[in-house]
C-alpha cells in the first residue's frame, strides 16, 4: 500500500509541474453538492453568473419566480394547506365592501367543508378541529398515535376526518413538538363533532361541540353561533330590524341550530336588555331597507352573510385582539 503522505507529495509535484508548463495558475474546483443539497451553480454562457437559490422541497416555502418579465420582484404566495389542514380563509363579501363595515370585529371568512353526511367505517366517528387559541403559534393535532393535523393555524378549521369510536387521547403540540395539552375525550360511534382549541386562564383547553343537526329541507338552511372568544362578555346576536336571534351568548356557549331562510342577512353583537325571539321561531329574511342600518346599541362586531339553501352554517366568534370584546367571525358552511 502506498502511504498517503507519498501520494499527497506526488500530487503536489504534478500540480506544480502543470503550472510551470502552462505558465498560469489553476483554480481549485469546488466539488458538486450531494443530490438535493444547495451549492454553487454553473455560471452559464456569461462569466460571473449569480448563484441560483435551489427550489425548496415539496410543501416547503421559498423564493418565488419573479414573473415572465424577469424585471421585478413579486410578493411571495402563501401556499395552500395540505388536505385536511387549516389555513387562511376567504374574507367574504363584507371585508371589501364599504357598505358592510365590521364595526371593530372581523367579518370573518367562509370555509366550505364537504360532506357532513357521508360514509363512516363501522364503529367510527367524524371529527374536525378548530383553532381558537389566540396568541399561540400553529398547532399539530394527534388522535391516539395518529397525526390528524400537521399544521393548524389560528382562526382556521380542518375538514372532517374519521377516528375510532370510544375514548381517545387528543394531543395538541407545537410544530417543534412541545406538548400544550393532552386530554382523553369520548367519540361516539356515528357521531359528528368539532373539537375547538380554546384559551383559558391557565393556558389551553379542548372543547367538544356536537355537530348533529337535522338535514335542511324545503329550501331552508340551518344556522347557529358559538362564542369561543375568551375576552368577550355575554352578548346578544341581533338584527337591525330589532329581532334578537340569541341572547346572552357567553364564552364556551354554542347556541342551538335554527332554521334560516335563504337570503342576505346582517347580524350584530351587542349587550342589550332586549327580549329574544322564541326559540322555536325560524330566522326569516330581512326587508332590504334594514340592510346597512345599525341598531341603536353599542355593537362589538357584525356579520354579513349570504345564506344559500340546504346548507348548515356554524359561526364561531373568535378573539381578534387583547382588549375586551375584540372579536372576529369564523364561518363554517357544511352541505
Amino acid at each position: 500500500m502506498i502511504p498517503a503522505a507519498y501520494m499527497d507529495q506526488t500530487m503536489m509535484r504534478q500540480f506544480a509541474s502543470s503550472t510551470a508548463r502552462t505558465g498560469r495558475s489553476v483554480d481549485a474546483v469546488i466539488p458538486l453538492p450531494n443530490p438535493g443539497e444547495g451549492g454553487p451553480v454553473y455560471p452559464g454562457n456569461m462569466n460571473g453568473g449569480e448563484a441560483v437559490i435551489p427550489l425548496p422541497n415539496p410543501g416547503e416555502g421559498g423564493p418565488v419566480y419573479p414573473g415572465p418579465d424577469g424585471g421585478g420582484a413579486v410578493e411571495p404566495v402563501i401556499p395552500l394547506p395540505n388536505p385536511g389542514e387549516g389555513g387562511p380563509v376567504y374574507p367574504g363579501p363584507g371585508n371589501n365592501n364599504p357598505a358592510w363595515p365590521c364595526s371593530g370585529g372581523g367579518c370573518g371568512g367562509i370555509i366550505v367543508l364537504p360532506g357532513v353526511v357521508g360514509g363512516l367505517w363501522p364503529g367510527a366517528a367524524k371529527v374536525r378541529f378548530l383553532n381558537a387559541g389566540y396568541g399561540y403559534p400553529a398547532f399539530r393535532v394527534f388522535v391516539g398515535n395518529r397525526r390528524f393535523v400537521n399544521l393548524l393555524n389560528y382562526a382556521s378549521a380542518t375538514t372532517y376526518g374519521q377516528v375510532n369510536a370510544g375514548y381517545q387521547t387528543v394531543t395538541i403540540t407545537g410544530t417543534d413538538g412541545y406538548v400544550y395539552i393532552q386530554k382523553t375525550m369520548p367519540f361516539q360511534a356515528n357521531g359528528i363533532s368539532t373539537i375547538a382549541i380554546i384559551n383559558t386562564a391557565g393556558g389551553l383547553d379542548l372543547m367538544q361541540i356536537t355537530d348533529s343537526c337535522c338535514p335542511p329541507t324545503n329550501g331552508y338552511s340551518s344556522f347557529r353561533i358559538g362564542n369561543l372568544a375568551y375576552n368577550s362578555g355575554p352578548m346578544d346576536v341581533l338584527m337591525s330590524d330589532g329581532r334578537v336571534v340569541y341572547a346572552d351568548l357567553r364564552f364556551k356557549e354554542v347556541a342551538a341550530f335554527k332554521r334560516i331562510m335563504p337570503g342576505t342577512y346582517q347580524f350584530f353583537y351587542a349587550d342589550t336588555n332586549l327580549t329574544p325571539m322564541p326559540a322555536n321561531y325560524d330566522i326569516e329574511t330581512m326587508d332590504s331597507a334594514w340592510l346597512g342600518v345599525y341598531p341603536p346599541h353599542e355593537t362589538f362586531g357584525s356579520l354579513y352573510l349570504d345564506v344559500t339553501s340546504n346548507a348548515i352554517y356554524s359561526v364561531y366568534l373568535l378573539q381578534s385582539g387583547s382588549n375586551r370584546n375584540n372579536i372576529q367571525n369564523l364561518i363554517l358552511m357544511d352541505r
